[in-house]
């Protein structure tokens, strides 16, 4: 009897739909990870601890009380905040950029966590003004969008600078941001296109240039384009076979771990495998909407609403890149990649979920 009130009481906040997907995923990205790395365990085993002290943060928060999520809102994005400002100051330059920072045990990159803290901070704000929300508010609320921002664009990290700008997006469209409004943005974004290209890095610049064209500088800008499309397309019908694929064992498939592992998929399950595995995002986040739809107050709506958009932005930008109709930004493919920082922050997101699924009522505050 004990045995089974633990169980019960291990799974009440978890949704079962979400946890089978959930696990469905990890297990692709573990087996994967073993044809990516030509057969490197180790790279196997760091990343199944990954995926426990993910699921450990995940059940955590489905165990938290909506209310407190609330709570936490201001705190976490101002701690965000100051890490972010931290990274500017004293953190660590790898690769051009300077993005993580050195706390002694470990090496984080401070930018992942905004990824919960702008959506969850915007939500917040608009939950305190619902009764009445003005143009002034979504301003206000913008104002939060764009102070991480522009630090982590200047790191730079154009990746997650879109991830972050899509999260508070989709809390401004779902807070009910006028359609004239954003169409007034979208035409000022097409106006100031020049400026700012200006403003990217030359890289950035020469990522956009190889989407059009990246045959023009084939074994230089344009090679990860040109490879994981070969890769994707060479796989037919059926794929290659597991442990089979050419471009991925032969090592002209660059990254092939973490941004380009749907490329190694896809070769080795062909288009079948590809379209089982967009059929597993559908489910997640066709239960995500369910999850929004269902959610009890204004503050949950929002919140379920942004993580599962931006969860499917993070899927499509990563495929889009690979598959050559997007430039190659360096966003990881969701539940799939080797890394722990991303997969933390996902599975916090879908913690979040299930919390919002199970605490039906918020405890004002």
């Amino acid at each position: 009897m004990k045995l089974r009130q633990i169980q019960t009481r291990f799974m009440l906040h978890l949704d079962p739909v979400l946890l089978a997907a959930l696990g469905a995923f990890m297990f692709i990205s573990l087996v994967l990870l073993y044809s990516a790395s030509d057969g490197n365990w180790m790279r196997v085993l760091g990343q199944l601890g990954n995926i426990l002290v993910a699921f450990i943060a995940m059940w955590l928060v489905a165990n938290m009380p909506l209310h407190w999520l609330m709570r936490s809102a201001v705190p976490i994005y101002v701690f965000g905040m100051l890490l972010l400002v931290a990274v500017a100051l004293f953190g660590e330059i790898s690769h051009g950029a300077r993005r993580w920072l050195n706390i002694g045990v470990a090496t984080i990159q401070p930018s992942e966590l905004m990824k919960i803290a702008v959506p969850l901070m915007m939500a917040w704000y608009f939950e305190k003004n619902e009764a009445t929300l003005k143009l002034r508010n979504y301003f206000v609320a913008t104002i939060l969008l764009l102070l991480p921002l522009i630090l982590i664009v200047r790191q730079p990290d154009l990746g997650t600078t879109i991830l972050i700008w899509a999260s508070g997006f989709y809390v401004l469209f779902l807070a009910g941001l006028s359609w004239r409004v954003m169409i007034g943005l979208t035409l000022a974004a097409v106006a100031s296109a020049p400026f700012l290209w200006s403003m990217l890095h030359d890289y950035q610049r020469h990522r956009i240039l190889m989407l059009l064209d990246p045959s023009q500088d084939a074994l230089g800008k344009g090679y990860h384009t040109i490879q994981g499309m070969i890769a994707v397309g060479s796989g037919g019908i059926l794929g290659k076979g597991y442990m089979n694929g050419t471009q991925t064992h032969l090592d002209f498939l660059p990254e092939r771990t973490t941004d380009f592992i749907f490329a190694v998929w896809s070769e080795e399950f062909g288009l079948i495998g590809s379209i089982l595995l967009l059929g597993l995002y559908v489910v997640v986040i066709g239960r995500g909407f369910i999850i929004t739809a269902n959610a009890s107050t204004y503050f949950t709506r929002l919140m379920a609403g942004s993580i599962t958009l931006t969860f499917f932005t993070y899927a499509f930008v990563n495929m889009g890149m690979v598959s050559g109709i997007l430039p190659v930004v360096g966003v990881p493919l969701p539940l799939i990649s080797y890394g722990g920082t991303s997969l933390l922050t996902l599975m916090l997101g879908f913690g979040m979920l299930m919390s919002i699924h199970t605490h039906k009522k918020l405890v004002k505050t």
